[in-house]
């Protein structure tokens, strides 16, 4: 009798009635520290979410006029707990807009915002294939709507379309070791692309995200508000994504962000040159060099002129010395033409680039040194005549080194600019100064330089001098001779003296007696003549 009436009461939940299904957690609380533990995904590394707590929406304050005793209205409230929060046993598909009144459509829409809230574990393809499946079409069905809007976004949809795009890109990487990572970036295009198993999902998410924000029904001074400076750090922190199919995506929306609002665009500027900075001199690894200078690359051709000293900085500081890493191939093609963009701009900074460019000149590296070559032709096409003579000793010594290059590569590649018309029109009007640089150099690679190629364009280089100032050249070739064979000499003394010197050591051995050497002699090698004399 008294277990009968025991088993009558009430039994206090036990701590097993919290299930964890499918990857996506669900409880029957409704307290704000259990609703936020309801969007976490078991063993997912979605786990840096920025809004973790699914709250409930009261419809009267979404959209006015709502008849809430419809039964669409109904059945749309029996999708949700109290909390907002949707168990896998409840993560049903909604109705389609379709199928819906115009006056509830915006009610719709924020419900099925809050459905996609719900993360779930794409590394693991057999888990919650009909939840996965519900959430894809409604996602799809979310990039239509926004496509297809006829009204001007409302406050709390735009809040709505942010948080959930925030809980679903906003992550954080897995980085690998930086172990090797310079030798790692030139492998880069022997691996094979990481893949982020959840794409299929996050492509429709970012789909929105760019419809939303180039959509006219956006007004930048409502969305400001959530599409703020925390947002745009947080996407700039995804180009580090190994993806390259997401870091496109990306790409696109913050161009789309720095068009529509003008109020972040210093903001943004400022941001991606902290990224360098980093890159520069903390990390060498990046994977989102690229696609944020072609952002740049964007950005740049837009400036008014005159340009301000906040965009000249910026060349200075931060992409020249973007010519520094030893992993600049992954990103060379896309620098190369923010630098050109400078210059085509403002011709003055012709001089700042080229020493730039020379100071970060490989030594080592030839293919560095080749890739080097090609962007100094291009920015000296966009050079005027007064910025070439600024810089053209040092240059032309540089390109000198490289012509006597035994690598062909360079030296083919340094020739070739007497190819571009307008460089040899600059070395032209210049070359009473240029010839006397280079002569040697064109010398001695028409003599001795083991590659062809290099020989008959050395050749072609040499004629073009030539034509120009026959005179000119002559006497510059008397001066060639006469260094030559004053180095001539001077070797071959080197070499008498030196024999000399094996000579007395060699008689000094056979006596067994100590070659001295004066300390003053040693020590002041002006004061030596004597002593050469005498070995004379």
């Amino acid at each position: 009798m008294i277990k009968q009436i025991l088993n009558r009461l009430p039994r206090k939940p036990s701590k097993s009635g919290e299930s964890r299904e499918g990857g996506v957690l669900s409880t029957p609380s409704s307290t704000p520290s259990t609703s936020a533990r309801s969007t976490d995904v078991a063993g997912h590394r979605y786990g840096n979410s920025t809004a973790s707590t699914l709250s409930g929406v009261v419809e009267s304050n979404l959209v006015p006029g709502v008849n809430h005793g419809d039964k669409i209205a109904q059945a749309l409230n029996s999708k949700l707990n109290l909390n907002g929060s949707f168990p896998v046993s409840a993560y049903e598909a909604l109705p389609s807009f379709r199928d819906v009144p115009n006056s509830e459509k915006q009610n719709l829409f924020i419900r099925k915002l809050q459905m996609c809230c719900i993360l779930f574990d794409m590394t693991d393809p057999t888990k919650n294939l009909k939840e996965k499946e519900i959430k894809r079409q409604t996602l799809v069905e979310l990039v239509d709507y926004v496509s297809s809007a006829n009204g001007k976004f409302t406050d709390v949809m735009m809040q709505e379309i942010v948080k959930m795009v925030s809980i679903n890109l906003f992550r954080t990487f897995i980085s690998p070791p930086r172990e090797n990572k310079a030798l790692e970036a030139f492998d880069v295009d022997e691996e094979e692309p990481s893949m982020d198993p959840a794409w299929p999902f996050l492509q429709i998410v970012y789909e929105l995200l760019l419809r939303f924000v180039t959509s006219p029904e956006t007004d930048a001074k409502l969305a400001k508000r959530y599409i703020d400076h925390s947002f745009v750090l947080r996407l700039l922190d995804l180009f580090d994504s190994e993806d390259s199919r997401e870091r496109e995506y990306l790409k696109t929306v913050l161009h789309r962000i720095y068009g529509k609002f003008m109020v972040h665009r210093p903001f943004i500027r400022k941001a991606i040159n902290n990224i360098f900075y980093r890159f520069i001199f903390e990390t060498e690894k990046h994977n989102g060099i690229a696609e944020l200078l072609e952002i740049l690359g964007s950005i740049i051709n837009g400036f008014a002129l005159p340009l301000k000293e906040e965009h000249k900085l910026f060349l200075v500081r931060a992409l020249i010395p973007l010519h520094k890493p030893k992993c600049i191939p992954m990103y060379h093609q896309q620098l190369s033409y923010c630098i050109t963009q400078f210059v085509e701009k403002d011709c003055k900074l012709a001089d700042t680039v080229i020493r730039g460019l020379l100071k970060y000149w490989p030594i080592t590296n030839s293919s560095k040194e080749v890739m080097f070559i090609g962007e100094l032709e291009e920015v000296l096409e966009a050079t005027q005549p007064a910025e070439f003579q600024r810089c053209m000793v040092p240059l032309f010594r540089q390109i000198s080194h490289c012509l006597s290059s035994s690598h062909f590569q360079v030296a083919e590649r340094a020739l070739f600019l007497w190819n571009n018309d307008h460089i040899g029109t600059l070395i032209k009007q210049n070359h009473k100064i240029i010839l006397p640089i280079v002569l040697p150099a064109l010398e001695q690679n028409a003599r001795n330089h083991w590659n062809q190629a290099v020989q008959s364009l050395t050749i072609n280089v040499r004629k073009i001098f030539a034509d120009t100032d026959p005179e000119f050249y002559e006497e510059c070739m008397m001066k060639v001779r006469e260094n030559e064979a004053q180095e001539k000499d001077m070797k071959s003394k080197r070499e008498a003296r030196w024999k000399r010197l094996e000579e007395m050591g060699g008689m000094k051995t056979t006596t067994n007696e100590a070659v001295l050497v004066s300390p003053r002699t040693a020590s002041h090698a002006p004061s030596s003549k004597a002593s050469r004399t005498q070995l004379e």
